[in-house]
Parts: structure tokens; sequence; C-alpha cells
């Protein structure tokens, strides 16, 4: 593809002047009673001094923040909505703040929410400016609260105000300044639902957002990240979504999509001016994303879309909740801004089958507006996929701690088995499965004493998905049938709380059951009647393992085991935590059976080796709706038995 000017008359790449705007006031917006939360300004604060570190402020222009003017806000939000952001953080509204905030999806507010998102708003309006003007080359706006979830009337997705969509008004807007046709890319792993609504029916501005879909399943969790909504009237085909089917998407799955979509677009479209709405929770390792872009992924993206627009982009933040992961996210990027020579990565990898057949409904769609999209892709290419779990990492990666995410995220689907490489390479294998016929003929009862009390939190490791709270989803069982049969019974069994975090709950401890029974102690468990070959998907799930399950991890002579010796560990996955499967009797001639840990692990629990830790409300609340909705205890009543087990001396 031959590429647009990059524009002779411009600076030359080796005398770049690229801006950078950071502010400490933006993290005084935090939660307000000091919890843990992954927008948290520790974001910003990585990225700043991974940059002093690396020497990048010294070669950029610092610039100062600046509140936005209410005039530009309002080009985008409501006046409502921006009256209410201004005043929030007064003190006329410290009585009610956290009411405000809980009718709105997923934000907090406190005494710095106003100014933050009024700095954040004014610094990417300025740096646009100054890009704008040729003031600067490029720029990159280190702001928070992130901006592309807020919508019209409301804030949503920890964002105020949106940052992107109030400087691409006000650079259209402001007609001096000859911008007249805008490129926004959002690379940020969720979809950019309130940039889109803002230019749905606006030509001049080509809105590209790649993003997690799985059918509108993945926040924001609506139809509108779908590959159909392109744009309405005057603005039809000029909002593109690119939706991912599922997770573990990394650099060749974006590098492809850049490749066969959005850079042919871009050559097309022609922008003056490209805005990224540069969220990295797309990044190797992030907690929420799911996904596997390297620091040299997200070089290379910006990198072909430097080649527009004479190279005039302006990157603003907007999630990334990895401080390892953004920062060194960041750092790449910016080193593209200056021109810097890219560290050089893996091209090894293919991109996942599901990229392909994605980019082709992409094209499909849009063809009718977009000439360069109406070729069909060589089968030739489209043949080159990787197996599902084929992830190459940057050497720059924490490869023990990747893999391990790895696995967790890859163990289901489990049509396929998984091994990993001297090179730390993750690869898919065919499986045996002639187990699971067997095991899917016989039932049993499993007995849940933590957050799988609450049905909607079980069903996640049967059917796929993640409840609030919770800080990663869960891949689903091979048999996404729902249990059988629910009921309720309680043990002679302590109830305890341990470890300081855990990658699904984040912060706080999560349930164990004491293996041995004590007459004195009692445990509510709601059993659920569901396969042997289903118990050993959850057994998987509950487990991080790199066990390959050509096997199961529990077979029938286990619990022939289990059931003479009262429990059996599971040598398979020892080093986990709920590796102890304890037998609890019969119900119906049905065997009952839980997860816990042994002896040899409550001896660390006594000792401090391994933490007992109270749980996170998030988690609590789970264990309590499970409680009340399953009728075994009020409210109140519920509470009491989550307080008095995090208490009570093991």
């Amino acid at each position: 593809m031959e590429a647009v000017d990059s524009g002779s008359d411009g600076a030359s790449w080796s005398q770049r002047r690229v801006g950078i705007v950071y502010d400490e006031r933006m993290c005084r917006h935090h939660t307000p009673d000091g919890e843990f939360h992954h927008e948290n300004p520790n974001r910003i604060r990585a990225i700043w001094n991974k940059l002093q570190a690396a020497g990048i402020t010294q070669r950029c222009e610092v610039l100062n923040a600046k509140e936005a003017e209410d005039k530009y806000i309002l080009s985008v939000h409501g006046k409502i909505h921006v009256d209410l952001i201004r005043n929030i953080s007064s003190k006329q509204f410290n009585s009610r703040r956290n009411r405000r905030a809980s009718k709105f999806n997923s934000i907090y507010l406190n005494e710095g929410s106003s100014e933050a998102a009024y700095l954040a708003a004014g610094s990417v309006i300025e740096v646009a400016k100054r890009v704008a003007k040729g003031e600067l080359d490029s720029a990159f706006a280190i702001v928070r609260p992130p901006g592309h979830h807020a919508e019209h009337d409301k804030a949503m997705g920890f964002c105020l105000y949106n940052n992107v969509a109030i400087a691409t008004k006000f650079l259209l807007n402001k007609k001096e300044l000859g911008i007249n046709r805008i490129l926004i890319v959002d690379w940020d792993v969720h979809h950019g639902n309130g940039t889109q609504k803002t230019f749905w029916k606006d030509p001049r501005v080509l809105f590209f957002s790649v993003h997690r879909h799985e059918c509108g399943s993945f926040y924001p969790a609506s139809d509108e990240g779908d590959y159909t909504m392109i744009g309405e009237g005057p603005g039809a085909g000029y909002n593109i979504n690119v939706p991912w089917e599922n997770g573990r998407c990394g650099d060749a799955d974006y590098l492809a999509v850049w490749d066969h979509i959005l850079i042919p677009v871009a050559k097309q479209f022609n922008p003056d001016m490209i805005l990224i709405s540069a969220g990295f929770d797309a990044a190797v390792g992030d907690p929420l994303g799911g996904c596997r872009v390297t620091p040299y992924g997200y070089a290379m993206m910006l990198k072909k879309l430097m080649d527009f627009a004479r190279g005039k982009i302006v990157l603003a933040l907007e999630g990334g909740y990895n401080l390892t992961s953004i920062s060194n996210s960041a750092l790449a990027c910016m080193e593209v801004l200056l021109d810097d020579k890219i560290v050089a990565g893996s091209t090894k990898a293919d991109p996942l089958e599901s990229t392909w057949r994605v980019i082709q409904v992409v094209c499909q769609e849009l063809k009718a507006f977009w000439s360069v999209l109406a070729d069909e892709l060589p089968t030739k290419l489209t043949s080159q996929k990787a197996p599902i779990a084929q992830i190459l990492f940057s050497s720059s990666d924490s490869e023990a701690e990747v893999v391990e995410e790895v696995l967790q995220d890859f163990i289901l689907p489990l049509s396929k088995t998984f091994s990993v490489d001297e090179d730390h390479h993750v690869l898919a294998e065919s499986a045996s499965v002639s187990w699971r016929s067997d095991l899917s003929k016989i039932d049993i009862w499993y007995a849940t004493f933590g957050s799988n009390m609450w049905n909607p939190r079980f069903l996640c490791y049967i059917e796929g998905g993640q409840v609030d709270g919770m800080q990663k989803p869960c891949s689903g069982s091979m048999d996404k049938s729902p249990p059988k049969d629910i009921l309720w019974k309680t043990f002679p069994h302590q109830l305890f709380f341990g470890r300081e975090s855990t990658r699904t709950w984040g912060l706080g401890g999560v349930a164990f059951l004491h293996p041995e029974s004590k007459n004195e102690d009692i445990v509510h468990m709601c059993l659920y009647k569901i396969t042997l070959e289903q118990f050993n998907d959850v057994l998987l799930q509950e487990n991080v393992s790199s066990y390959d399950m050509s096997s199961p991890l529990f077979d029938l002579t286990s619990l022939d085991c289990s059931k003479e010796k009262g429990s059996i560990d599971l040598e398979a996955v020892k080093n986990s935590q709920y590796h102890n499967v304890v037998y609890l009797g019969m119900e119906q001639d049905i065997p009952i059976l839980t997860m816990a840990c042994n002896m040899s692990d409550i001896e660390n629990f006594k000792s401090g080796k391994v933490p007992l830790c109270a749980p996170s409300e998030d988690y609590a609340n789970t264990l309590i709706r499970g409680l009340v909705e399953g009728g075994q205890l009020s409210e109140e009543k519920a509470s009491s038995y989550i307080r008095d087990a995090a208490t009570k001396p093991l």
C-alpha cells in the first residue's frame, strides 16, 4: 500500500516537537473512602515516573494543565450534567455525593473529582490546539479520569467528561485552525460508546474502535459496539467498530486489523489530525482487559498512523490498570512520537482465527462506503492463523507471571490442552476428551460456601462471564448446562477468610473451609447438582494450573478414595488454594463434594505464613446476596455471619 504524503514541509523527524501534559492535581480524584479501585491516581503517576526515568520528559515540552471552559464541554455534554460535575465536589454535596455516584454505572466521586475532570478535558484541548496550530508536532495527555464512556447526559465507566470528544469538537469549531477531518482511534479494550454517540451523524469525524465485545457481554455491555453500528445519515460509514469475539487478542491481531481495515480507510479518509483514545487495558497483564498487546504492539500501531496528517497526533490516556503495562506501553508510544527506533518485538505469531472472521465481516459491512475494503482477503492470508492459545511475549514481560495469567485465561474452552515450550510460548494441542463422555453421566452435588453461593456467580463457572466485583471473567465449562437442582444444607465446618488478594476479586480475603469438622461450627452451603465432568472444569477454574485436561483432575477412582478417606489432595493442583476435595456425605444417593485447603494450609494460616484477611465489600456482598436470595438468612444476619467468620480465630 502506498502511504499518503507525510509532509515534507513539516518538522524533520529528527527534530520533532512533542508535548506532554501532566498535573498532580488530577490525582486528587480518588475513592471517597480510600478503598482500592483500579482507576486510581497511581496510574498517571506510574506513567509520569516511567517517562522521567527514561529521560523522555527532558526531550519534550512539558505543558501546564488547564481547566476546560464550560462552553467547550457543553459542545458534547448537556447543561444538567455539566452543572453536576462542576459542583459535585463542593461542600453542598458532601452528604449526598456518594448517593449521586451510585446512580451512575461504575463511578465514584469525591472532593477532588470536579477539578480533575475539568483538568483532564482542558489538558486534551490544550495539547490538541497546540498540535493543530503547528506549535507541536504531536503530544500525549496523561490525564484522568478517562473519558470515552461518558455520554451527553451521564458519567459512566470511570469517565466523567468525554475528553477526546470535547477536544475534537473544539478543533472542528475553531475554523481558523483549518482542521476539517479528524480520525479518532480508540484502542482501549472497551468500546468508546460515548465518543461514538457524539459523532454518530458527523462525516467530519471517522471514529474507529477496536474492542472486546463478545456479543455485547463485555463492558459497556450493549449492542452499540457491534460491527453493524456504522453511523447514521451523513455519518453513515464513518463509525467503524472492530468487535473482538474473545479475549486473548495480541499484537498480531491488532496489527492485522490495522493493515486490512484502519490503514486503508485512513488513507482514503485523509485526516487533517488524529486523536487517539489511548487506553492501555488491552496490554499484557491488565486485570480487566484479558488481551495480550505488548509495548511493541502499541508502538507499531502508533507508528503506522504517523504516516497520516503529517504526524499531527494527540494521545489521551483512557484505561489501563496494570501499572507496569501502562508505563511500558506509554513509554513505547512516546519513543515513537520522538522518532526513536522501535525496540524489536516478536513477529512470529499469527492472528487468531476469530480475528480474520471479524475483519471479514467488518469489511463486508463497510465496503459500500470505503472502496478500499471491497476486495476479498486472500485465502492464503486468512489461513495463517494461530492456535487459540498461541501467544508470544516481548522479553520485557515478566514471563512466569504472564504464563500463569495466560494459563488461567486459556484453560477453557477445554476442547484444547495447553503446554508451555522452552521459550514460554503457550501452545494449543489436541485433547483427548473420552473421559468427558464417561464423567458426564455421573452426578455429584458441588457444595459451595463462598461467592458461588450466589447463583449468578456460580453460573460464571458454567456459562462463562463475570458479575459485579469480579476483576476478570470466567471462561465457563465445556458443558454449559445449568445445575439440575439446587438445595441448601449446613455442615459442622468453620468458614474463614484468607489471602490478601486474588486475581478474580482483587484486594481482600476470600472464603476458605476448614477441612476437619467441629460440632461447634456451622457453615451454610449451597449445593449444585452438576455432572462430574462439570465439576472437573470448575476445579480447574478455581485452581490456576497448567494441567492439560487430557485426563480428568478428579475421576471415579478419586471419588471412591474421597468417600473412603474423607478427602483427597489433588497432586496436579497442589500449589493452588482449593486443591483438597472434601467428601461431605450423600444426598439423594448422590455424593456431596466441596473444595477446601488441607491441614498443612491451615497451619500456614495460623502461623501467618499465609495471611488471614477480611473480605472486600464486593466479595462480602456477593456472599450476602447468595445467603439472602437463597432464603437462608436475612441481610442483617448474613452480614453478621460473614463478620463473625472473618474475625473468629482458627
